[in-house]
């Protein structure tokens, strides 16, 4: 069975009313990134991090997965799958994906900042005096801008043994995420699904652009890549 791997990022959960909550002007509900998403930030105004992040866990937990999400799940129907998201949420796992890493975090859970490999479920507001098992207040189990991407090597070894590699609803233009690319076979096809395309066929060989939303985007993928081992 042949191996895709999907790279996806916030296009594909906007569909399922996921506010970024990055403006225009770059920032994130009035902050500065580096306020709201840096471990400097979260020294400087604990109570500032978590109330953001609480908003953004408050509002995962509101919605739901859409067709994109469960037509990568159908996919699983014919090819082993394997995803490498760039967002926090859990929504491929709500709609039923076997196979997932986090690059950045997952917003559902919490870590220790004293002992970060005290990981723990979180679904309730987080507050300062939350402690882990060790007496040490918990975070956001996100990674912030400065801090290392524990789970980017794996992520290199998935995208180099791609049989076919897909990109849904991210530019691949932030690092480290976009050095993925840099891994895949020259000859692995490579689709790229976004309404408006960061690259074009000319980008590099063996590549498809489907200038679509995710949900439709990832259907006419799945009516492709289904016709073509019939």
């Amino acid at each position: 069975m042949k191996k895709i791997v999907v790279l996806s990022g916030a296009g594909i959960s906007a569909e399922s009313g996921i506010n970024t909550f990055r403006d225009s002007d770059g920032l994130w509900e009035g902050h500065d990134i580096y306020e709201v998403a840096s471990p400097q930030g979260f020294r400087h105004s604990p109570t500032l991090v978590l109330d953001f992040y609480n908003k953004r866990r408050k509002q995962l937990l509101a919605v739901t997965p859409n067709p994109a999400h469960y037509t990568l799940v159908a996919l699983e129907n014919y090819f082993q799958v394997e995803i490498i998201t760039q967002n926090v949420d859990d929504l491929h796992e709500r709609a039923g994906s076997k196979n997932v890493l986090h690059l950045h975090g997952e917003l559902r859970k919490v870590r220790s900042t004293g002992y970060p490999e005290l990981i723990y479920p979180w679904d309730k507001d987080l507050k300062l005096g939350d402690y882990c098992t060790k007496n040490t207040q918990l975070r956001p189990h996100i990674v912030w801008f400065g801090e290392d991407v524990p789970e980017l090597d794996k992520a290199i070894r998935k995208t180099k043994e791609a049989d076919i590699l897909v990109i849904i609803g991210t530019s691949m233009q932030v690092y480290p995420a976009a050095s993925l690319l840099d891994y895949k076979a020259k000859e692995t096809p490579l689709f790229f699904i976004d309404p408006n395309p960061a690259i074009t066929n000319n980008y590099c060989e063996n590549l498809t652009v489907i200038s679509e939303k995710a949900s439709v985007g990832t259907k006419i993928l799945l009516d492709k890549l289904v016709s073509s081992c019939n």
